[in-house]
């Protein structure tokens, strides 16, 4: 659990300090700065799940600690060249600092996947999805604060400080042992799947992929908006100048998804688990409409919408992250790998996530972001309600004929 949570939380040191910073009155060819940044690092990144399908699923176990060394090292030189060019090169840093960072999650996960534990061992590793964004800007805003450091080495300055990190938890990951025979009995066995086998899977559920990456391209936008633009929805509530909030405020969240994701390692039974993970999606889509229209009411405050809203989308996010594909191959004695089905599921959700970015600076400008989220809450909701109904339904059916056609 350990490992994971280092190994994951230290590379969002290298991904998002960044958005700590807000680049007032600096634009790019007319467009704001910061936009600019975290559009060019998204389309690295999606870019960078594109690849991972291939890449991720087929990788050898031996090449995992060195591959995520090498690719979190890329990104880094990329931060350094941020600061050493002048800003206008900044678009092109920014991209190549996201394009080897999409693989990270993939190959630490594989050391993960296919055991009793997996679902804990995912949860700890998935907090960092919450905590960690908040954790590392509120380092980079303490740089540009009270260290006076410049916006463009503030997130050269932050990795830094997170690479001894980096590597334990690299070190560690390395030191567990692979699956055993009864992991591999009570969740099937994991293997490298190539181009014909990445084809076979999809033949096999290609209604219930589309239905699930289509839950997962929206909660990938609304989550991305809600964690890069955190400082400036934050301030828009009240809280401006005041960087704490960026930290603790995710905790609470964090250590209530590690409890509920962590539990469900004693489920033994792969078909209660993997229907209960279809159940949470479902539920987390009713929570963000019911916790937006009180807000919208005004009988919830400011902070406590920003954290509910926020519980409801990390519980479907990291759902997918531990527990949703690892129940999957279970279920149905699929060998295969995570890789696959989560880099399908990312792919399409950066790319959704880079859409959004594009239509909210050229077609809703004068719409600040928190207003923006007021109106997409709503869309996003409902959408992850009735596409997780539909889900159930197909998986039941896609059961029954696998029992059919195994008797």
């Amino acid at each position: 659990m350990l490992a994971g949570f280092l190994t994951y939380t230290s590379m969002y040191a290298f991904r998002k300090p960044f958005t700590a910073a807000t680049f007032e009155t600096m634009e790019w060819g007319g467009i704001d700065y910061k936009i600019v940044l975290i559009l060019a690092q998204v389309a690295g990144y999606a870019l960078s799940k594109f690849m991972g399908i291939k890449v991720v699923s087929e990788m050898n176990p031996a090449r995992r600690a060195k591959s995520i060394l090498v690719l979190i090292g890329i990104s880094w030189v990329a931060l350094l060249m941020l600061a050493i060019t002048p800003p206008s090169w900044g678009v092109l840093w920014m991209f190549c600092n996201g394009l080897p960072l999409g693989m990270i999650w993939g190959l630490v996960f594989s050391f993960l996947e296919g055991r009793r534990q997996t679902e804990m061992f995912g949860a700890a590793m998935s907090v960092s999805f919450i905590v960690s964004s908040g954790l590392v800007k509120a380092v980079g805003k303490y740089l540009l604060e009270t260290w006076n450091v410049s916006p463009f080495w503030m997130p050269f300055g932050v990795g830094l400080l997170f690479a001894p990190f980096l590597l334990l938890g690299v070190w560690m990951l390395t030191q567990l042992p692979p699956p055993s025979a009864t992991d591999q009995a009570l969740r099937t066995e994991r293997v490298p799947m190539n181009g014909s086998d990445r084809r076979a899977f999809f033949s096999t559920f290609s209604v219930g992929i589309i239905l699930v990456v289509s839950i997962y391209v929206i909660l990938t936008i609304f989550r991305d908006i809600r964690d890069n633009f955190a400082v400036e929805i934050w301030a828009k509530l009240g809280f401006a100048n005041n960087a704490t909030v960026l930290a603790t405020a995710e905790i609470p969240i964090g250590l209530a998804i590690l409890a509920i994701t962590g539990a469900m390692v004693f489920i033994k039974n792969n078909r209660w688990a993997f229907y209960l993970n279809l159940s949470l999606l479902l539920v987390s889509g009713l929570l963000l409409l019911l916790t937006s229209y009180l807000f919208n009411q005004g009988w919830l405050p400011p902070a406590a919408w920003m954290m509910l809203f926020g519980f409801g989308t990390y519980l479907a996010y990291v759902s997918f992250h531990t527990m949703l594909f690892e129940r999957w191959i279970a279920l149905f004695k699929y060998k295969s790998n995570i890789g696959f089905l989560m880099y399908m599921a990312d792919a399409f959700g950066y790319l959704g996530s880079v859409g959004i970015l594009l239509f909210k600076n050229f077609a809703a400008s004068s719409i600040d972001w928190l207003g923006f989220i007021h109106q997409i809450v709503y869309v996003t909701g409902g959408l992850m309600t009735l596409l997780s109904i539909a889900a159930i339904v197909y998986f039941k059916r896609k059961e029954k004929q696998f029992v059919e056609v195994s008797s």
